[in-house]
């Protein structure tokens, strides 16, 4: 789902696998002449956080890439320090897309004999790799009542804090539990979750260090630094039913596919989804795209439903954080609303006249 604009020759959203914990997030990636940049999605593109830069100068491209039995969709980058990059589209057109768009880029630097990239430019690949990691059961692990990190109280510049720890803490506690053998490696997987959004900062110096650090650095091991979990991890206390899914709901023809930011409904943060649309039954499904999983985490019914897009200039009614632009609302006949966000006007028109047509 990448677009063309003046300055760049693509962007769009794809599905990258991390390099520290090798967990699959959805980032927005921006081609430039040398280098493919990344950026985690916050509330709209303008107020992305640059997540990594990939130098494309002798790099080599595998199109397709199949050894994920689950992700079919991925192509590999491997650069000219042997850094390996493994990314997902949404659609076979839109991955063989972007091999050529990185393809066309590589090129055109050997053609030009580009100057090698100083050290300076280039991302180190000396940093923890931490293969077989599962973030929530480290979660799990921390939260434990029992063997878990003690939660306690703070104060910081006049302000008080319960229920929570602090990063110096979160580290030793890291490493007693032998979950890092080094203070550094604890720093990097306290990093993750936090990108992971199971931790949280709190308090000034936590999240300055948020905002402002490189990745990986966002985590400080301090005796001053605040840090809690996140609210649906304080909020459990009963398991989830599981939802169930017919075959004739999911096995209607796939009409289309795509990335798109959608808001949730209890906490109103915004999340990336997949969103596959079906016909005969019209039902609109969504993905989290960071799991294997080949069931929908939720689905919309689209008969009787209403479709239209939402004012541009400023935050509509009902949506929550800065996010502007490109927005469309589904209302169902069950009065549920959903809120969704797509990366451009155009895209946006496309979703709402393929999901009037099944209305």
């Amino acid at each position: 789902m990448g677009t063309e604009s003046e300055n760049n020759s693509k962007e769009g959203f794809l599905v990258k696998r991390g390099h520290v914990v090798q967990n699959w997030k959805a980032r927005w990636f921006v081609l430039n002449p040398d280098r493919l940049l990344y950026y985690k999605y916050v509330g709209s593109k303008q107020n992305s956080c640059h997540r990594g830069t990939i130098m494309l100068s002798n790099c080599k491209i595998t199109c397709p890439y199949l050894e994920y039995e689950n992700r079919p969709l991925v192509l590999k980058l491997q650069t000219s320090t042997s850094e390996e990059y493994f990314l997902e589209a949404c659609t076979r057109e839109e991955r063989d897309e972007w091999a050529a768009a990185i393809g066309a880029v590589v090129q055109n630097l050997s053609s030009h004999d580009a100057q090698t990239p100083s050290p300076s430019q280039i991302k180190g690949s000396t940093s923890l790799q931490l293969h077989n990691i599962n973030l929530s059961q480290v979660v799990d692990s921390m939260y434990d009542v029992h063997t878990g990190i003690r939660l306690c109280s703070h104060a910081e510049q006049g302000s008080s804090y319960t229920n929570c720890f602090s990063g110096a803490a979160a580290v030793d506690w890291f490493v007693f539990n032998k979950l890092a053998l080094t203070r550094v490696e604890a720093v990097t997987l306290a990093s993750a979750l936090l990108d992971e959004a199971s931790l949280r900062p709190i308090g000034v110096r936590s999240a300055d260090a948020l905002r402002n650090a490189a990745l990986g650095e966002q985590f400080l091991d301090d005796s001053t630094a605040l840090y809690c979990f996140s609210q649906s991890i304080q909020k459990r206390g009963s398991v989830k039913a599981e939802k169930s899914w017919s075959a004739v709901e999911l096995g209607g023809k796939v009409v289309k596919r795509g990335y798109l930011l959608k808001q949730g409904h209890k906490v109103k943060n915004w999340k990336v989804r997949l969103f596959v649309l079906r016909a005969e039954p019209g039902f609109l499904h969504y993905y989290d795209p960071s799991k294997n999983e080949i069931t929908p985490v939720g689905s919309i019914s689209l008969r009787g439903c209403l479709v239209s897009a939402l004012d541009d200039n400023g935050t509509p009614s009902g949506v929550k954080g800065k996010v502007q632009g490109n927005l469309f609302k589904i209302i169902t006949q069950k009065d549920a609303h959903y809120y969704i966000q797509a990366p451009t006007h155009e895209e946006r028109m496309d979703w709402i006249q393929a999901i009037r047509l099944l209305t």
